[in-house]
């Protein structure tokens, strides 16, 4: 195995780690963009380019602006909560 491959390995795995123990959402989330970026590059050199770009359009792209919104939701609703209890 090339130097690139195992490092790349090496940050998937430390970035799946991450997103679990993370205490902050949004933090979590960015680690999860870059792991889906980061297997995007995987793809890429495993000779895969068409799941390379399924893997940068949904993984990084579409599935993190979801749960962008859905973070953005939660903190509206706990702060409306927030509000209430006032």
């Amino acid at each position: 195995m090339d130097v690139i491959e195992l490092m790349l390995l090496l940050l998937l795995l430390v970035c799946g780690i991450a997103t679990c123990l993370s205490r902050n959402l949004l933090v979590s989330l960015v680690i999860f963009m870059a792991y889906s970026v980061m297997m995007s590059i995987v793809w890429v050199l495993l000779e895969a380019p068409d799941l390379a770009i399924t893997e940068a359009a949904v993984g990084a792209g579409v599935s993190s602006v979801l749960l962008f919104l859905t973070l953005k939701k939660i903190r509206d609703i706990r702060k409306k909560v927030q509000d209430e209890k006032k």
